[in-house]
């Protein structure tokens, strides 16, 4: 297999990877939900009051109030959109559907338990980037978040953002498919 007919596959396969994706958000990101509810009872039960999912988004509803006193038995609530997270799916699948691997079934089931953390990951640090640093000083001050855990939920955020959507599905994928990279190395060299 030549590298320019597996890249066209890829381009082929990702339109149909992430209409797919789109489509069964809901249901592909529950494991995703069940995890940050997990963890969230663990880690922040004095923050966080509950959480429901709506379709692709979770919804926080938080411990902290507004700050106003006409608001005083209101609750914070904050909204995540998972697809932000966990477009990495879509991805990975496109690249073990191009490659024709005859176990693609296997390593997509694989490869969507191995990245549902990261998604997890993502959705947790933008919650916790909502509260403790962009929500106002009268709900950030109710976090108790000192400057050095700010600094980490930063942090965390930006990797969970930035790095981990698009870097985790494409290392998980070469981890899969050495054999495959190994033959298109031999082929290349030839």
């Amino acid at each position: 297999m030549r590298l320019g007919g597996f890249v066209v596959r890829v381009l082929v396969w990702l339109p149909v990877a992430f209409l797919v994706w789109y489509f069964t958000a809901p249901v592909l990101l529950w494991p995703a939900a069940l995890l940050v509810k997990v963890l969230s009872h663990l880690g922040l039960a004095d923050l966080v009051g509950g959480i429901e999912q709506s379709g692709s988004t979770l919804v926080f509803t938080t411990t902290l109030r507004p700050g106003t006193a006409a608001a005083q038995a209101a609750r914070v609530t904050v909204d995540v959109n998972m697809l932000l997270y966990a477009f990495g799916l879509p991805l990975y699948a496109a690249l073990v559907l191009a490659a024709r691997d005859p176990r693609w079934r296997r390593l997509l089931v694989v490869g969507y338990a191995a990245l549902i953390p990261f998604v997890a990951w993502g959705v947790l640090a933008d919650f916790l980037k909502n509260v403790a640093i962009t929500a106002g000083p009268l709900i950030t001050s109710q976090t108790g978040f000192v400057a050095w855990q700010r600094e980490a939920i930063a942090f965390a955020y930006q990797l969970g953002a930035l790095i981990l959507p698009t870097v985790a599905p494409a290392v998980l994928w070469v981890v899969t498919h050495d054999a495959f990279l190994e033959r298109m190395r031999r082929r290349g060299a030839a």
